[in-house]
């Protein structure tokens, strides 16, 4: 059974009045993090931080774009924003599965030191992209006025 974004506040979830500005701030922010992921001069690990932030940002406008915003002060909130993306954007069951896989290999790479191959940072940056195009076509579709 799959829970309505409204079933989940205040568990996961609470209400906001959606900010064009910080909607466009956090679009930004996505972007430059997409940027700096291609940076070759770093670490797999600092270029997959910066695409997998991106995915956050990204997922964090998408559910702050529908009213919402995770409680961070609970745990799983970083799951919580990935999985609901089926509800705010639409997005393919298939897509979220991988980008919580690729949370999965973030909290690895976060908290037991595992290497990140070079195949997961292009991974993690290849659906960053995918899901900043993805992210900007829905708020065009459903919230222009948050769009400049």
């Amino acid at each position: 059974m799959i829970m309505s974004l409204d079933n989940l506040v205040g568990i996961s979830l609470q209400r906001i009045e959606p900010d064009i500005s910080v909607v466009q701030r956090m679009l930004k922010s996505a972007e430059r993090n997409i940027a700096d992921s291609h940076v070759m001069q770093v670490s797999s690990e600092t270029r997959f931080d910066a695409a997998y932030k991106a995915i956050m940002q990204l997922s964090n406008v998408s559910l702050y774009a529908n009213g919402f915003r995770t409680l961070t002060s609970k745990p799983g909130h970083h799951q919580t924003m990935i999985q609901v993306l089926s509800q705010t954007i639409a997005l393919e069951q298939g897509e979220v599965i991988v980008l919580d896989a690729l949370r999965k290999q973030r909290n690895d790479s976060d908290y037991s030191a595992h290497i990140v191959p070079d195949s997961a940072v292009e991974a993690c940056i290849k659906h960053a992209e995918a899901l900043l195009l993805d992210v900007k076509h829905w708020l065009k579709e459903h919230k222009p006025e948050l769009l400049v």
